[in-house]
Parts: structure tokens; C-alpha cells; sequence
């Protein structure tokens, strides 16, 4: 058995790896770089399931991000327990090959309540006057309280929304050095998510780009030098890769506007009637679950959805490997310069508060524009600094500093893109250990098992 160090790095392709990457660029040169075969959706949640189960979306049930709950009539992103994941994981085969084995999770998703002997996930703090406060769970009892004293609290506004920055990549690579430092387990799992909010803030060629790449590669560096350092072996690898995007599809207005989503005013502001919604769509990037209440509707739904512009294909979910009761009754797939909005309002006047903040569970599907500050708000800072004032000094105060402009999104993924060379990468520090040719994702399970247990491999 072999420690073995796995790195996320997000949004990571082949194209990337060079005169911005120089740890990245001297690592691979070293080990073995090989595309890596992603599934649909190729999104955060459905890829990292497959990458630690070897099964599909339909058999391991993480469709996407989120999904509409039937039973609860509402829908939901970003949860959190690793109870809504079906599948042996890699760490529970590892163990039945050796009862010493351990696993700790860093940031990948569904590490709650797990089988896992460490696990670190944002969660932040949800006080009843509204405010919400950086923090993260963790498990065994006591490993949060000790990371905050050694780290500081989880930099959770700088993780998501528009002040994203490498710091919280930095604070999950600390947590993941302190973890194998003090505990010393033999498979870390790391999510570094900074590159992936500069591609879809900027877009994938943009200049902007390098200085994110410059970023993650100096994280990676240390990262890879400290496993090195003791013996462990070393993966690198992504879910995904971003494609630039100009053109955004506003799914549910179009289903609103044929008569099928429902909605209510509250306050003046329009909110989604799910149940009572003959059609809507659960929007994540660049694919659309769409549900369909009367099975008779299919086929009217699927001609308005191709009638879209920037929508390149519509079938039913067994046609992508979702056939599962999660899933959408129709799966729209976006043209690559294309992504998928949530926005059901037809008018900015009766968007719901919650459109304009930073709430990735109350949305009924993702918005990237929440990395971006609302241009037309003149002092951006004295803005969101008078927000944070009043808050501080007791009142509820909403942070609507979000726009809602989709066109400023220059980036995307989900789809599976036309050029490989876009798409995500397998980087192994053991090429004997590594087959020729491109990764599957659903075979990502057993070459880390492989990777950790060389001596049954050969």
C-alpha cells in the first residue's frame, strides 16, 4: 500500500499545461499526461460521483448539481450528503484490500456524513437574522475547531461569488498539508477550484487566464513537493474543461411563455410554482434537466426547446446515461458558445430578491453571474461596505450587488467538447501505472485503487 495525493484542479486541460504551469509542465514531463473521457453532465457533482464509484450518472443517481425533489416539489443544489450517492466508493474498496487503509476528503463533493475516516467541506453558518458566516464541517468531532485555529475560518466569500480568489484554494491546500502532516492518510483528496471561476469569468482564452494558472500552478507545486517528499504518489486530474460562451438560453422564460411553468407573485416578484408547472427546466451551465408533468406534453416540449436558440440537441435522458428517476423526462444539451440560464421573470422588475445575491440553494439552478458585481452600481466596494455596516450593526440588509445580465459569462461547460484538447487531463506521477491512451472517467476508481496498491497491480 502506497500514500497516494489526489489534486482536483478544476476546469485543468492539456492546453494549459506550459509556460504558466511550470510545476504542472515539470510534473507531467515526468509522469504521464493523457486526456481524460468525461461523462454528461460534465459538471462538478456528476463527475467527481463517477471519478469515486466508476459508475454512470444513471447508476450512481448524481445527474448534476442539482435536481427537482418530486417529492418535496422543489429543487435543490449543492447538497451536501453523502447519502444521496449510490456506489461502493473508492476508499470502501480500499479498505476491504487492506483494513489499515484511510481516506481523507478535501473539499470534494458529498463528503458529509460519509464513510470516510477525515472530511472538510465549506458550510457556512446560517444565523436567524440572515446573515451568513464563513465556516466549514468537518469530521472527526474537533478537526473543525482545530483547522479554524490553524488556518482561520474557511474564506467561504472568497470560494464563490465576486470576490473569488486563490485564497480559498490556498486554505483547502493548507488544510489538505496539515491533514497529511498530522494524520498522514493514505489517500488525500483535494478540490482546488480557482482556474474554474476565471474561466467562466473571463472566458478560456482571455489574457486574465495566466494569472489564475500562475495561481493554482504554485498551490499544485507545494502540494506535489510535499508528497513527494515522503514517498506518495502523485494525481492530478479535472471534471471538466471550459469552452467560451456568448450566448445565453433563457430556458424557463421560453417554457413560460408557451404557457407551461407557473408562476406566483410574492411582493411583486415572480416565484416559480413547480407543481403546478405543466414544464421547467433545472438549468446547469450548459445542459437543461427538463421536467415534463403530462407525459403527453413530451413531444410539444422537446419542439419548443429545439426551437431555441444556441440549444443543440433535445432527447430523453436514457439517450445520455441518465436514465435515472432523478433526471429530467427531456435533457436539453447547449451548442458549445452556449449555456443554460435559470431566469423565469420576463420583466428585471419582477425578478425575486433572491436573483441578485449570492444564494446557491435557493436559486433554482446555477448562475455564474453570481462572480460578477453588478456594473451599474457606481461604488461597487462603498456599496457592498454599507451592506456588511448595517448588518454588522444589527439590521437585515439584503446584499443585492449581483447583476442580471447573463452576457457577461465568457465561459461554460457540461456538454463534452468538440476538441479533446479542451477537455479535461489525467496526470499520473507513476507511468507504469498508467495505460496508453485517453482515461475513462468511469475507469478514474480503479487507477487510483492501482495507484494505491501497485503491488496487487503487478
Amino acid at each position: 500500500m502506497r500514500p497516494l495525493l489526489v489534486l482536483n484542479v478544476v476546469g485543468l486541460t492539456s492546453k494549459h499545461i506550459g509556460a504558466h504551469t511550470p510545476n504542472l509542465a515539470r510534473f507531467a514531463t515526468r509522469g504521464a499526461l493523457r486526456p481524460l473521457r468525461t461523462v454528461t453532465p460534465a459538471v462538478t457533482c456528476t463527475v467527481q460521483s463517477t471519478f469515486l464509484t466508476g459508475l454512470s450518472p444513471a447508476e450512481h443517481g448524481a445527474v448534476a448539481n442539482g435536481w427537482y425533489f418530486d417529492d418535496l416539489g422543489e429543487i435543490f443544489l449543492w447538497r451536501q450528503s453523502a447519502r444521496l450517492v449510490a456506489g461502493e466508493r473508492v476508499w470502501e474498496a480500499a479498505r476491504r484490500l487492506d483494513p489499515a487503509f484511510t481516506a481523507a476528503n478535501v473539499c470534494w463533493w458529498y463528503a458529509m456524513h460519509s464513510s470516510l475516516d477525515i472530511s472538510v467541506t465549506p458550510r457556512p453558518m446560517y444565523l436567524a437574522d440572515g446573515r451568513k458566516l464563513p465556516d466549514c464541517w468537518a469530521s472527526p468531532a474537533g478537526l473543525r475547531e482545530e483547522l479554524t485555529q490553524q488556518l482561520g475560518p474557511f474564506p467561504l466569500f472568497k470560494f464563490w461569488g465576486p470576490a473569488t480568489s486563490i485564497q480559498s484554494s490556498r486554505w483547502i491546500a493548507d488544510c489538505a498539508l496539515h491533514l497529511r502532516r498530522t494524520r498522514a492518510p493514505t489517500l488525500t483528496l483535494v478540490y482546488l477550484p480557482h482556474l474554474d471561476y476565471d474561466l467562466q469569468r473571463l472566458g478560456p482564452q482571455a489574457p486574465g487566464v495566466a494569472k489564475a494558472l500562475g495561481e493554482i500552478d504554485a498551490v499544485c507545486g507545494e502540494l506535489i513537493a510535499d508528497a513527494e517528499r515522503d514517498g506518495a504518489g502523485v494525481v492530478v486530474l479535472s471534471e471538466y474543461g471550459v469552452t467560451a460562451v456568448s450566448k445565453p438560453i433563457h430556458v424557463n422564460r421560453a417554457l413560460r411563455q408557451a404557457g407551461w411553468l407557473a408562476t406566483r407573485s410574492e411582493l411583486g416578484r415572480d416565484q416559480l410554482d413547480l407543481a403546478a408547472s405543466q414544464a421547467f427546466a433545472v438549468a446547469d451551465h450548459q445542459i437543461a434537466h427538463v421536467y415534463v408533468q403530462r407525459k403527453a406534453l413530451l413531444r410539444e416540449v422537446a419542439a419548443c426547446l429545439k426551437a431555441l436558440d444556441g440549444v443543440e440537441t433535445v432527447a430523453d435522458r436514457a439517450a445520455f446515461g441518465m436514465d435515472h428517476p432523478r433526471a429530467g423526462d427531456l435533457i436539453a444539451i447547449a451548442k458549445s458558445d452556449a449555456w443554460f440560464t435559470y431566469y423565469h421573470w420576463l420583466d428585471d422588475a419582477h425578478a425575486p430578491d433572491y436573483a441578485r445575491t449570492v444564494d446557491i440553494h435557493r436559486k433554482p439552478g446555477y448562475d455564474p453571474v453570481e462572480l460578477f458585481l453588478d456594473p451599474a452600481i457606481r461604488y461597487p466596494k462603498l456599496a457592498v461596505g454599507w451592506r456588511l455596516a448595517k448588518r454588522a450593526a444589527g439590521f437585515r440588509a439584503l446584499m443585492d450587488v449581483i447583476p442580471l445580465d447573463a452576457r457577461l459569462v465568457k465561459g461554460s461547460h457540461g456538454r463534452l467538447t468538440d476538441d479533446p484538447g479542451d477537455g479535461p487531463l489525467f496526470i499520473s506521477s507513476a507511468p507504469d501505472l498508467t495505460p496508453a491512451g485517453a482515461v475513462d472517467a468511469e475507469n478514474v476508481k480503479s487507477l487510483l485503487l492501482r495507484h494505491l496498491f501497485p503491488e496487487v497491480a503487478s
